[in-house]
């Protein structure tokens, strides 16, 4: 009897420190938001309207200076929820995916749930909602859908009237409907849902939650398109291609994939309605994010749930009369990144160069958890919570397609192999805008040969999946 009651006293002390230790893990809610650009209110832009994000920055940290590694959704995704950069072969595409590219790495979710989480991915999170399913999430992805992909999307009928070559709608609506008609208002409510449905003393949860808008088309309720006065918002100054570009840089095509309403390309008016559209469509993403955060504050978990909002990559709004992501332009790479930690109560910021693959090993950090050996390309920044002025990288690494870059706190270079080899570089502190490629001026010499070698470092670096 002596022996079963110490057996039974140790077992008690077992559950009991498993208990402790599950309510001292943080819970995890990762807001990403497709194509969005730090074009927010907290990033300094006066004209655009989201009141929840520019509340939860109050009480987070942002930072000014984070980069996707590639530009465009999947490959960035694959990219960030493996730890691992991208090369020519390796996250390439729109459809890339992590179980295609990188087989045997595990997902950011799939440490966490080997580590006691339960994980749930509900919206837009991998491009591929079926990739690296069964390992990452505690229950299948979750995904709001329609009958097919214009009508899961559109909630105006005569958006698809008129259809495209490609058989999608019109570029943009703006129906009469509540906030949860569209599929993003649907990602919103099963993120409450479960947010509700988690009880004091269950396991910490990982909760990755997606959002479509501001992706094309711009679909969002009437509501938010008034917010704002089409003929006030201000156009991009410099539509027009850089001087001296190299004929390898292009913009996006992606906006042809939709029917135009007979606005010609070239227009102001086009140019207004597609800023507007984006601008409705980050408003209205906002409110959902509001909603989702005012849960997670009425559900008094707060105090031990870590938020972190991250758009997958920036986007071109008319500058250089672009339309899009699909290069390595600064507004392209550029991305919001605001992570708020519990109980931290007051703004910082900070201008510490952060890629995206730096967020992987991060949450591990915050969440004591060991992330995978011998995989990871991307390194910690959780002391830039405490110091945000501390030193962290000295350049990031992107690339698209035949172009590879670096941004350092003062440049932008990219350098294009192939069958062109061409290179750009653009000045931040004289030319912010990236309006003139100064990389044949003479007086830059010394700094193309310093960026190449960072370059050829990174490109080293991402080759090396043991670092």
């Amino acid at each position: 009897m002596k022996i079963m009651h110490k057996l039974l006293l140790i077992a008690l002390l077992i559950s009991f420190s498993s208990c402790i230790s599950n309510a001292q893990q943080p819970n995890i809610i990762f807001i990403m938001v497709d194509d969005l650009r730090p074009e927010l209110g907290c990033y300094g832009n006066t004209q655009i309207k989201s009141p929840n994000i520019d509340k939860l920055a109050l009480e987070a940290t942002l930072f000014n200076n984070a980069y996707c590694n590639i530009p465009v959704c999947g490959a960035s995704r694959a990219s960030l929820l493996t730890g691992i950069l991208p090369t020519k072969t390796r996250f390439v595409q729109y459809n890339s995916t992590a179980s295609k590219d990188v087989p045997n790495a595990k997902t950011l979710p799939q440490v966490f749930k080997e580590s006691g989480y339960n994980t749930y991915s509900v919206g837009k999170i991998f491009h591929d909602n079926n990739d690296t399913n069964t390992q990452s999430w505690s229950e299948p992805a979750w995904r709001y859908q329609g009958e097919d992909y214009n009508s899961m999307l559109s909630q105006d009928p005569t958006s698809l009237e008129k259809m495209s070559k490609k058989n999608r709608g019109r570029i943009y609506e703006m129906p009469e409907v509540d906030d949860y008609k569209y599929n993003d208002g649907q990602t919103a409510l099963k993120t409450i849902e479960l947010l509700k449905n988690h009880k004091k003393g269950d396991k910490p949860f990982f909760i990755a939650c997606g959002f479509i808008r501001p992706h094309l088309p711009f679909y969002a309720p009437k509501k938010y398109w008034d917010l704002y006065n089409r003929d006030s918002i201000t156009l991009a100054k410099n539509r027009y291609k850089p001087i001296n570009a190299p004929l390898s840089l292009h913009g996006s095509g992606e906006f042809r994939n939709y029917h135009l309403d007979d606005l010609k390309i070239k227009s102001d008016a086009f140019r207004k309605m597609m800023k507007h559209g984006y601008y409705a469509s980050v408003s209205y993403t906002d409110k959902l994010i509001g909603d989702v955060l005012n849960e997670i504050k009425s559900l008094e978990l707060e105090e031990n749930t870590i938020i972190i909002l991250w758009g997958d990559h920036g986007w071109q709004l008319g500058e250089h009369d672009y339309w899009g992501k699909h290069n390595t332009m600064h507004v392209s790479l550029r991305v919001p990144l605001i992570i708020k930690v519990p109980s931290q109560s007051k703004a910082l910021k900070s201008k510490a160069i952060i890629e995206t693959t730096d967020i992987f090993p991060t949450l591990c950090d915050l969440a004591g958890i060991n992330p995978p050996k011998n995989q990871l390309h991307g390194k910690s920044f959780t002391k830039l919570l405490n110091k945000p002025n501390a030193k962290f990288r000295k350049y990031a690494y992107s690339r698209f397609l035949a172009g590879d870059a670096i941004v350092t706190d003062r440049y932008a270079y990219t350098h294009y192999t192939g069958k062109k080899d061409e290179i750009m570089l653009y000045d931040h502190e004289n030319d912010l805008e990236e309006n003139e490629n100064v990389a044949m001026k003479p007086e830059y010499k010394h700094v193309i040969e310093e960026m190449e070698g960072f370059l050829q470092s990174s490109k080293k670096r991402a080759l090396n999946m043991h670092k």
